[in-house]
């Protein structure tokens, strides 16, 4: 069986998240038209009767301004090292100095790079090659490949072409997982990606969220969530008037909560606000981010 680790890097709101459920065809990392969405390395476990293949989704390279954006470059920078690197530039935007800096990075490594160029949905067909024929000569990518993951446009030629570079080799998880993430951690980026969805400016990064109660019978499961927000103008924000808010947030992750465990959910939501928790060590380490990482 062949396998191999490819990972998915590009600026934020490239299109790596969208590209990565398109592949896998599950709901693996939360999405939004908002950049720096995803915070973690995300894994999504591709198998077929021929191959495994693990894909990582990375967060956006950007420039940090406190401790949690240095671990999110920081978590982007350890997934560089696999055998394939998909490097994705938005095709409707001009190729800028982020992109100039990711790549620069992608240099330092050994692996086989692939310049996808994404959302090609927003591009005339009649520009397609000639915007193809101005990346040849930023690197010498092993591929150049345009895709649309929200149309299905080229992501199973996409796959075809990452097969026939792998190696044979022993699986790394069984045949049935599609990602590595808990059920835990999935409930509390669904419910993080109904506040991104819902809210705009700095509120969706200002919060985060943590499952303090997660319990599960035959029948049901009862989860109590905590939003953590910076500022009490933002608890109230995310409440709403007369709770609207958060009850609507809680309805829509529910829908999606219960599609993940196949069972129906009672989610219970409230909101704390801890002064500038992005720069908390103690709770960032209860986010699962490690300390040496922020520095």
């Amino acid at each position: 069986m062949k396998v191999g680790v490819v990972s998915i890097v590009g600026r934020p709101n490239a299109g790596k998240s969208t590209l990565l459920n398109a592949i896998i065809k599950e709901k693996v990392s939360i999405t939004s038209d908002k950049p720096q969405t995803t915070r973690n390395n995300i894994q999504g476990i591709y198998n077929d009767d021929e191959c495994q293949i693990v894909f990582i989704d990375t967060p956006g390279v950007h420039k940090p301004v406190n401790k949690l954006g240095k671990f999110l470059n920081n978590e982007t920078y350890s997934a560089f090292d696999t055998d394939i690197i998909l490097f994705l530039v938005d095709s409707s935007k001009p190729f800028g100095k982020g992109d100039e800096f990711i790549l620069d990075k992608i240099k330092e490594y050994n692996s086989k790079v692939f310049l996808v160029l994404s959302k090609i949905d927003k591009v005339k067909k009649d520009e397609l090659y000639d915007l193809i024929m101005s990346y040849k000569d930023k690197y010498n990518f092993d591929e150049i490949i345009p895709v649309s993951a929200i149309k299905d446009n080229n992501v199973e030629e996409l796959l075809n072409v990452i097969k026939s570079y792998l190696n044979e080799g022993t699986p790394f998880y069984a045949n049935d997982l599609y990602t590595d993430q808990s059920v835990k951690f999935m409930v509390s980026e669904i419910i993080r990606e109904k506040i991104f969805r819902k809210t705009d400016k700095e509120i969706p990064y200002s919060t985060t969220v943590i499952i303090e109660n997660y319990d599960e019978n035959k029948s049901r499961v009862v989860i109590n969530a905590c939003i953590v927000v910076e500022r009490d103008a933002v608890k109230k924000i995310i409440v709403g008037k007369s709770g609207s808010m958060i009850k609507e947030i809680g309805i829509n992750a529910r829908e999606d909560i219960e599609k993940l465990v196949g069972k129906r959910v009672d989610l219970e939501l409230f909101v704390k606000t801890v002064n500038n928790w992005r720069d908390k060590d103690k709770l960032l380490a209860e986010l699962g981010f490690d300390k040496k990482d922020f520095e």
